[in-house]
């Protein structure tokens, strides 16, 4: 049985402009100790999905469909529920964490207060576990700077805060939501390693939420590719990057220049994402498709394409993939 199980999940949400539909039909799933990428563009649909699992939606949003985490179905559920979930088994590592960090308040009591909280600590072992988390994400002096605000760590530093609260209660899931794009790309390459020295050795699941395809290569075994709400393409990741079957799969590995191909100019992909609140027919990706046609006109079903993926798009593979 899958950790995580996705079924035909809907995010949509009510604004004085009309219906924003976030999120339409989507399936995936995870199993315990795998590590899933999830990318896209932005309003592609990948955070609002993340927050869906968690039950953070605003509350103009609404959802169908189902979630079923570890067997149990938490589409939905009571505030009760997701409070003791969110607690001790789904993590969520936030894309600022400036912002995600409480900026009047001591690491120190913002790590001892989860503890305390949701594991029933006493304050002295609260802080003794919070420091030995700070230590497993390589914060140098950690007793010592544990005492310190926010404000007083560099944008690296923060970012380990954060995955060292995540990792507190020893979750089965982590869900990564961009957590390097306000890093430096030396940074960048020490939290990824840092991440996946800590899932060995926590046994986690881990759903990484990224638009750079270079992290989910060096980082991820399966990729899932969303555009305009809904999935494109799945596969495993070398499948993926060596073969791309859908049209806005290949544009965005196009898009990423690369050393071994001497391109002066950089490939992008004409247009602009689709307006949410009054989508395409169809594909969502059609009015930006140089492989469109009038069958496009028809949402294609996801269907096996070989290699152990499955694919969204009326073109023949053989098309595509030249």
């Amino acid at each position: 049985m899958a950790l995580l199980d996705i079924d035909n999940l809907d995010v949509a949400f009510d604004t004085p402009d009309g219906t924003v539909h976030a999120v339409n039909g989507l399936s995936l799933s995870l199993d315990r100790g795998e590590t899933l990428g999830i990318v896209g563009e932005s309003g592609s649909g990948k955070s609002q999905t993340a927050f869906a699992i968690l039950g953070l939606l605003a509350r103009n949003g609404r959802t169908s469909g189902s979630i079923k985490f570890d067997g149990e179905e938490i589409l939905n559920a009571p505030p009760k529920v997701m409070n003791r979930i969110r607690a001790e088994r789904i993590a969520i590592i936030f894309q600022d964490p400036m912002t995600s960090l409480n900026p009047y308040m001591k690491i120190s009591d913002q790590m001892a207060e989860v503890l305390m909280l949701h594991r029933g600590m006493s304050k002295k072992n609260a802080l003794a576990e919070a420091v030995r988390m700070l230590d497993a994400v390589r914060i140098p002096g950690a007793k010592d700077r544990i005492r310190l605000y926010p404000h007083e760590f560099s944008g690296g530093m923060r970012q380990r805060v954060m995955i060292a609260m995540s990792l507190l209660c020893q979750p089965d899931l982590l869900i990564a939501d961009e957590p390097t794009t306000a890093l430096d790309v030396t940074v960048q390459s020490q939290i990824m390693r840092l991440l996946q020295e800590l899932q060995a050795e926590f046994g986690m699941a881990t759903m990484l939420i990224t638009h750079d395809l270079g992290v989910v290569a060096g980082f991820c075994e399966r990729v899932t590719v969303m555009y305009g709400g809904r999935i494109m393409e799945r596969a495993p990741t070398d499948p993926l990057f060596g073969k791309p079957t859908h049209p806005y799969t290949r544009g965005l590995l196009h898009a990423v220049p690369r050393v071994d191909q001497g391109q002066e100019t950089m490939q992008a992909i004409p247009g602009n994402p689709p307006n949410m609140a009054r989508p395409p027919k169809g594909c969502p990706f059609r009015p930006r498709c140089a492989f469109a046609g009038k069958d496009c006109a028809v949402m294609p079903p996801l269907e096996p394409a070989g290699d152990g993926r499955v694919r969204a798009c009326h073109r023949p593979v053989e098309e595509v993939a030249a």
